[in-house]
C-alpha cells in the first residue's frame, strides 16, 4: 500500500497519530474552515492517511447545509463521485430544495450516522462549514424555544419589505453573535433568531443550550490568508459558471422550485434566478456573489476563532 503523507502542519505535535494511538472509544475527527479553504481535499487526504498508516476506514459526514439538497451540485461545490475515491460519504443530496432543514433535524441525522460508523469500527470525519450544524454535534447544541406563528408571520412581512436589511440590523444590535453567523439573505435563520429574542428577551446564543460533547474529538481548522482565500473564492465562482451553474438553476426551476424554497436561498442561486426572471445575464451577478461569499467566509472565521479546541493549520491543502 502506498504511504500517504499529511500536510506537515497537520502533523505538528503528532495530532492525528496521537489521537488514533490513544484508542478513543467514540472518535470523531472534525474538519472545518471557511468556504473554499480546501476542506473536501483535506478530508480525503485524512481518510487515505488513516487507511494507509492505521488500517482504519474513515467515513465522511457532510456538515454544509447547502449540500444537503438534491440537484444543487455545481453551485455548492459538492464533492463528486470521482472525487470521493471510494470513501463512504453521508448526508449529501438527501433533501429536495423545497424541504426545510433545521438544527434538530441535522443533529438527529448526523448522530444516527456517527453511531452507525462507530458500530462498524470505523472513524467518522465530520466535514463542513455550517457553524450551527457543526455546533449541534460538537457542543450538543439544542434550541429550547418553540415557534410563535403570529410573530413569525409579522417578521416574515418585515423581511419582505426590504429583503431583510432592517431585520439584520436589528439582530446586530440585540444578538451580534448570531448576526455574525447568519447572512441577511437567509430569511429562515434570520427570522428564527429574532423569534427567539422576541420570545425570551435573550440572544439566541444564550437560549441555545450546550451540553458536553459525547465524542472524543480531534478538531482541525483550515486558516487561509484573506487575500488568498478571496482569490480562491473568485476562481471557484468563475469555474462554477463555466461548469454550468446557470443551467443547473434552470433545471431546478423547470422542476418547479423557486427562490423562496429553503435550498434556493443559498448564495448565488437566488441571484441567478432573479437575473433569469428579469431577462438579464446571470454572469452579471458574479462580483456580487463573490463579495457575499467572502463576507460569509469572514463570519465563519469570526465564529470559530474563540474555540480553543480547534487545531489550526495554515499551509495550503
Amino acid at each position: 500500500m502506498v504511504k500517504i503523507r499529511l500536510p506537515k502542519a497537520v502533523l505538528i505535535g503528532g495530532d492525528v497519530d496521537r489521537f488514533v494511538n490513544g484508542k478513543p472509544k467514540y472518535p470523531l475527527i472534525v474538519v472545518l474552515g471557511p468556504t473554499a479553504s480546501g476542506k473536501t481535499k483535506l478530508s480525503l487526504v485524512l481518510a487515505e492517511y488513516l487507511a494507509s498508516k492505521f488500517h482504519k476506514t474513515a467515513e465522511i459526514i457532510n456538515a454544509d447545509s447547502r449540500q444537503f439538497y438534491i440537484g444543487m451540485d455545481i453551485g455548492t461545490a459538492k464533492v463528486t463521485k470521482t472525487e470521493m475515491q471510494g470513501t463512504e460519504h453521508h448526508l449529501f443530496s438527501v433533501l429536495n430544495p423545497d424541504e426545510k432543514c433545521s438544527i434538530g433535524w441535522y443533529q438527529k441525522q448526523a448522530t444516527l450516522v456517527i453511531g452507525q460508523i462507530h458500530r462498524r469500527g470505523n472513524i467518522p470525519l465530520l466535514v463542513g462549514g455550517s457553524m450551527l450544524y457543526l455546533s449541534s454535534i460538537i457542543d450538543g447544541l439544542k434550541p429550547v424555544v418553540s415557534a410563535d406563528k403570529k410573530l413569525r408571520e409579522s417578521l416574515s412581512k418585515a423581511y419582505d419589505r426590504d429583503q431583510g436589511r432592517s431585520l439584520h440590523e436589528r439582530l446586530m444590535k440585540v444578538d451580534p453573535d448570531s448576526a455574525a453567523s447568519i447572512p441577511r439573505q437567509n430569511k429562515i435563520y434570520l427570522i428564527r433568531a429574532l423569534e427567539i429574542y422576541e420570545g425570551t428577551g435573550q440572544p439566541k446564543s444564550r437560549v441555545l443550550k450546550k451540553f458536553r460533547c459525547k465524542y472524543d474529538l480531534l478538531m482541525i481548522g483550515i486558516d487561509v490568508e484573506r487575500e488568498i482565500l478571496r482569490k480562491r473564492i473568485k476562481n471557484r465562482t468563475v469555474k462554477m459558471f463555466a461548469d454550468g451553474w446557470v443551467e443547473e438553476v434552470k433545471k431546478l426551476l423547470r422542476k418547479g422550485y423557486g427562490s423562496d424554497d429553503p435550498g434556493m436561498i443559498s448564495t448565488g442561486y437566488k441571484e441567478i434566478i432573479k437575473s433569469l426572471e428579469n431577462g438579464s445575464d446571470p454572469i452579471g451577478n458574479m462580483n456580487k456573489i463573490i463579495v457575499q461569499t467572502c463576507q460569509y467566509a469572514k463570519r465563519q472565521m469570526t465564529w470559530w476563532r474563540r474555540d480553543t479546541r480547534i487545531r489550526w493549520i495554515s499551509e495550503k491543502v
